[in-house]
């Protein structure tokens, strides 16, 4: 690969424009000049563009540590499509493999190597990246490295060995959400030198950040996205919500499909497809979607439920309006949201004591004896887990995260099914049966070939590989093992997995979690400020949205947005007046029967706002209250 020494070209060639967005040519200058940076870009602001650019400029690779292995997957086959030579180390490959991935990077004339922060930790993997002609190293969602950070990663700590393997080679951290406090943590945590610090306003101008207040949020969703007909993300919080919003849309006309990480990968990949192509208009999922996905059409992001912090809520409201052109990002509220949000990430934050009894049980579980069970991989049925030791769902879930967060396991949330097989024939029946039956004869042999053990016990096969080998259809695999079964040729046992743990420590009980209980406390503090961040962003109907925002993040603006529900409300601010004929005609409805706010909309000729602002009052005031069908009733 022929590479041009000029930026421009360089950004002409691989991605077809003639010009950089601000400030990405200041931060590409930057770093040719072999100076240290700390990038914080808006979301959808071109953060890859800069280190990628200055890479393919300069001889060698780049070294880019990033959190998540879709991230990975998605930023390699990017620049494989643009005929750019990258390499991804994700948590499945085999040592063999990463061995071999490894001297690509140092005799292949590879470009990027993108991996993981608990990767870079193996001896291997440093071994081999000190013999690599290293031209840069990106630190991508540098935030994860700070305490202060949301998604705090210990193992981003460790970054900071790539600094002294290559101490004059420019590293680059670059976030999208970062507060005075977290950026001061990362440059320090790095030991970045003298970097150049380069920001962008957080500020999207066309962009309006929209919070609504009902009790309909099914009602308000179809109408929102019937007036706004482009691309769309709603966002949910768990996995059964994402099939049934997704389900109520495709009944009302809308074209919607749902993503979690509970869908396996083949499923992921058609999905995602679909929606990037258009093919599918919205995409419900749980908060994960959307990160590195380079979707630019994307009109409207909705959240129907609280998001968890504002900086999540920032990146995730950002995958909107990354054209340029007027978006929306808008978080449909009720009454009950407030309590849900701190049932769900404050009551469910696990302490240092249920998180010794959580990693206790799990070492029980499969049966780990005390010292043992470093780099062991055990499939976990977390339904099946909890039960067994009556925990609570939520807050094991959390528990398992945090143990994952401190790299004491690590936990991919994959569904996929434990396949168990044993041959109950001859071989001599066997072949018979391949002479009768010559379109299983293909993935018969694959299995042979791979699993010898197949006819003296139970043996865990992996239906993946086994179509790789006999290059067909996973589909037809499973096909093929049921036929077998059927016609007694096999025993065939498959059961449901949703989880992944691979212990990373060996097993020491409260001595594990010993080390890592002052971070946990702390963290859970932190969460409980953020929790309270975000009620405040929902209720506060004076400042402008955007504003606040800013300001979260440290950035003074004065200037309203002019296009957030908190500057539309104001412009159309109602006279007190007007608002006690909005009263009067609502108590004179309501004294007929009970009724909805959107009974209310339909059956009182003033616009809806007017009509929310007038029964917020007459709650506060006590003169209604909300009965358990979510009507509005006189008191």
């Amino acid at each position: 690969m022929k590479l041009k020494k000029n930026p421009h070209d360089i950004l002409q060639e691989y991605w077809g424009f003639s010009s950089f967005i601000h400030p990405q040519e200041s931060i590409i200058n930057s770093i040719l000049d072999k100076k240290d940076a700390l990038i914080l870009l808006p979301t959808g602001g071109g953060k890859s563009v800069c280190y990628q650019v200055p890479a393919l400029i300069n001889d060698g690779i780049c070294i880019v540590v990033s959190p998540l292995i879709a991230l990975i997957k998605d930023q390699v086959n990017t620049l494989k499509d643009k005929g750019i030579k990258a390499i991804g180390l994700t948590s499945s490959l085999k040592f063999d493999d990463v061995d071999a991935l490894l001297d690509n990077c140092i005799y292949g004339n590879y470009k990027f190597l993108y991996l993981s922060p608990e990767r870079l930790q193996q001896d291997l993997v440093q071994q081999r990246i000190r013999n690599m002609n290293v031209n840069l190293i990106a630190i991508d969602e540098a935030h994860c490295i700070s305490q202060w950070g949301n998604d705090f990663r210990p193992a981003y700590r460790n970054c900071v060995i790539l600094k002294e393997f290559f101490p004059d080679v420019p590293m680059v951290a670059l976030t999208a959400s970062a507060t005075r406090v977290v950026a001061s943590d990362i440059v320090e945590n790095l030991q970045l030198n003298e970097p150049a610090i380069i920001k962008k306003t957080f500020k999207r101008n066309n962009l309006s950040y929209q919070v609504f207040e009902t009790e309909d949020k099914n009602y308000e969703l179809e109408k929102l996205l019937k007036e706004n007909t482009g691309s769309a993300i709603v966002y949910v919080r768990s996995r059964k919500a994402t099939i049934e919003t997704s389900g109520f849309l495709n009944k009302k006309g809308i074209s919607a499909d749902f993503f979690h990480g509970g869908i396996s990968n083949n499923d992921k990949d058609k999905k995602l497809a679909a929606w990037l192509n258009n093919q599918t208009r919205v995409m419900v999922a749980t908060n994960a979607f959307g990160m590195g996905i380079d979707k630019a059409d994307v009109q409207t992001i909705v959240h129907l439920n609280f998001p968890e912090s504002l900086e999540s809520y920032y990146q995730e409201a950002g995958r909107a309006g990354r054209n340029g052109d007027k978006a929306y990002a808008v978080i449909l509220k009720s009454g009950h949201d407030e309590g849900r949000l701190k049932n769900q990430f404050v009551k469910t934050l696990p302490d240092v004591n249920f998180i010794k009894l959580l990693y206790n049980k799990l070492n029980n579980y499969f049966q780990i004896s005390y010292g043992e069970g470093v780099q062991e991989t055990f499939p976990l049925n977390f339904n099946h887990f909890c039960q067994t030791y009556d925990l609570p769902a939520m807050l094991t879930y959390n528990g398992l995260r945090v143990l994952d967060r401190y790299s004491v396991i690590a936990l991919n949330e994959t569904y996929y099914k434990k396949m168990n097989i044993q041959f109950t024939t001859t071989n001599n029946q066997l072949f018979y049966y391949m002479d009768q039956h010559p379109s299983v004869e293909n993935i018969v042999q694959s299995i042979l070939r791979t699993y010898g053990s197949v006819f003296d016990m139970p043996t865990t096969i992996n239906t993946l590989l086994i179509s790789k080998k006999s290059k067909t259809f996973e589909q037809k695999v499973l096909d093929v093992l049921q036929q077998l079964q059927k016609d007694e040729i096999i025993d065939y046992e498959a059961t449901d997995t949703d989880t992944l743990i691979t212990f990373l420590t060996p097993r020491e009980d409260d001595k594990t979690i010993n080390v890592i209980a002052k971070p946990i406390e702390q963290q859970n503090e932190l969460k409980i400020k953020r929790v309270e961040a975000v009620i405040n962003y929902t209720n506060n109907d004076t400042v402008c949205k955007s504003i606040q925002l800013l300001r979260y993040f440290d950035e003074e603006e004065k200037e309203p947005c002019g296009i957030c529900s908190v500057c539309a409300k104001n412009e159309n601010d109602i006279s007190g007046d007007v608002l006690s004929i909005i009263k009067e005609e609502i108590i004179k409805s309501l004294k007929k029967q009970c009724m909805t706010s959107r009974e209310l909309v339909e059956n009182i000729t003033f616009k809806e706002p007017y009509i929310l602002d007038a029964l917020k009052d007459l709650l506060d005031d006590e003169i209604l209250s909300i009965n358990s069908k979510n009507q509005y009733c006189i008191n």
